[in-house]
């Protein structure tokens, strides 16, 4: 996979007291391939971050015409205050 910054739409799934919930924003992001796991994608995301992407739980991403979609395994804030999501697909 190559790395992309491009803009893109993602919905993602948190988990509350009142059962899961969706939001959706439009950002910038780069998808990168995941060392020694050639089954999982991360998906960078610049600051300022999408209020509580870091609490996703699930991720459905649609960027430059592809929809790539999973189980966000690891989240990571990156020094830059990006947030590197690690992503399992469905």
């Amino acid at each position: 996979m190559t790395t992309i910054n491009s803009p893109a739409h993602l919905d993602y799934g948190l988990d509350t007291l009142f059962g899961r919930i969706t939001k959706s924003v439009e950002c910038p992001v780069g998808l990168e391939p995941v060392e020694n796991d050639p089954y999982r994608f991360a998906l960078r995301v610049p600051a300022p971050l999408p209020e509580d992407l870091e609490n996703a739980k699930t991720i459905v991403v649609k960027v430059e015409g592809r929809k790539l979609q999973g189980t966000v395994r690891h989240t990571q804030r990156l020094d830059d205050d990006s947030l590197k999501l690690e992503v399992e697909p469905d």
